[in-house]
């Protein structure tokens, strides 16, 4: 099953354009977080689940908090639940002088000449 049929399960949305935008918006929140270019492989769940929190938000922007009929709803200040962020945190990628240094996928880092 694809990430996009995995989405359509979970939400019911049919609209390919609309999935395709939110695992769009997804993957570019996971790059911007971890200071990446290419998104790993490992994270394409993470992927499903922050694309999924967006699309159940979306319509909600700018509300800190929502009370209606005694039910209760607060967001979190960034969008994103920090279950998924700690996830996100073993992957982030440090800056050293303003720059990010990111293993490329074909690069040799062990040291030794080929």
């Amino acid at each position: 099953m694809t990430i996009n049929e995995k989405f359509a399960k979970l939400t019911g949305e049919n609209d390919e354009e609309i999935i395709e935008i939110m695992l769009e918006r997804s993957e570019n929140f996971i790059l911007g977080y971890t200071n990446r270019t290419v998104l790993p492989a490992i994270l394409e769940g993470t992927k499903l689940d922050i694309a999924v929190v967006m699309y159940n938000q979306s319509g909600s922007e700018g509300f800190a908090s929502h009370s209606e009929g005694g039910v209760s709803v607060s967001f979190s200040s960034d969008g994103v639940p920090g279950d998924i962020l700690k996830r996100l945190n073993t992957f982030r990628l440090g800056r050293v002088g303003g720059v990010v240094f990111e293993k490329k996928i074909d690069e040799d880092i062990s040291g030794q000449e080929p």
